[in-house]
């Protein structure tokens, strides 16, 4: 995993490894998305040999944590497979990011004493490989008091080979009794080079998700149902729920392209070098397609929301866009 910059942290924490002097609890402190997930990877890779599992976010020994919501007072495991998902696709993803990834947009994020005591649980088994076992909690000052004092006295005195890697946004904010159990470590912001990196990785999965969508629209125009439908399940394969939001909100844009183009050429604001693409979709769509279009994309935009399977939702949203053209 591509870690930017921040060159004395891992130096310090490469030493840590090689001399087997790991302090039982850090703090990284990092800007949104700044980056210290990749750094604490990086360390836990090292740490545990050069195993694959670790970067994958699939080793038995390490747990993460971070804020969630709902009235049934969910634990991060819930939703562990769209936290996994959004960390392989860009680790330097930014708060708001991981709350659409799970679905929690518009809510407040915390990390309850329910999860505290699901964090005991899981240490009082032993390592599972008979190492280091770790929690890495993202976003400790999402922690009410009563869930920071029920693993005060783990963080304080952990058993042999325990670790609490803690990112935090705010360290003003990490509870004192927490915070002064950590060594501290300031993880620089990304340079300019760096964000603009990492900016067009995420433009290039911006990318990936037209080029479905345009897909799905020569699908349609040549009345390929079965072709129709096999884009529309690669959709519904993508593993992040934003991912599938984004898919349709980009659909939404071309779609508003291609009216322009029908309606009023001038304004259409075509990306250049797609001009032939959309020119042969206005020819070949009825007018009222579109808007249309953009009907059923809003409807499933609102059925990702609530959780619809997202297999029958989106060959329903096939099935409608096929009976429109």
């Amino acid at each position: 995993m591509k870690v930017y910059g921040n060159t004395e942290v891992l130096a310090a924490l490469h030493q840590m490894v090689q001399s087997g002097r790991i302090p039982h609890a850090m703090l990284f402190h990092e800007d949104d998305g700044g980056g210290a997930l990749p750094i604490v990877l990086t360390f836990l890779t090292e740490l545990y040999g050069g195993n694959p599992r670790v970067e994958k976010l699939i080793h038995p020994d390490i747990h993460f944590v971070f804020p969630v919501a709902g009235a049934d007072k969910p634990v991060s495991l819930q939703f562990i497979a769209e936290f996994r998902a959004l960390v392989q696709e860009n680790p330097y993803f930014y708060e708001n990011e991981l709350y659409a990834a799970i679905g929690i947009e518009g809510k407040q994020g915390n990390i309850s004493v329910n999860e505290a005591r699901s964090i005991l649980d899981r240490l009082s088994l032993s390592a599972v490989e008979g190492g280091y076992r770790t929690v890495v909690v993202y976003l400790p000052e999402k922690m009410n008091a009563q869930a920071a004092n029920t693993l005060l006295k783990m963080v304080e005195e952990p058993p042999r080979k325990t670790l609490f890697l803690l990112i935090t946004h705010a360290p003003e904010k990490v509870l004192v009794t927490i915070a002064s159990r950590c060594l501290q470590l300031r993880v620089q912001p990304l340079g300019p080079d760096a964000a603009a990196e990492v900016h067009a990785r995420e433009a290039a999965g911006a990318t990936v998700l037209t080029d479905l969508f345009h897909d799905l629209l020569r699908a349609l125009v040549q009345r390929n149902l079965l072709q129709a439908l096999e884009t529309g399940e690669a959709v519904a394969e993508l593993k992040v729920r934003e991912q599938q939001k984004t898919f349709c909100r980009l659909a939404s844009e071309d779609l508003r392209r291609i009216f322009m183009l029908q309606k009023f050429p001038s304004l259409a604001q075509i990306p250049s070098g797609d001009e032939p693409f959309y020119q042969e979709m206005a020819r070949a769509l009825r007018p009222t397609f579109p808007r249309q279009g953009m009907a059923c994309l809003d409807r499933a935009l609102l059925l990702i929301e609530r959780n619809v399977n997202q297999k029958i939702l989106f060959t329903d949203l096939v099935n409608q866009l096929y009976s429109k053209v």
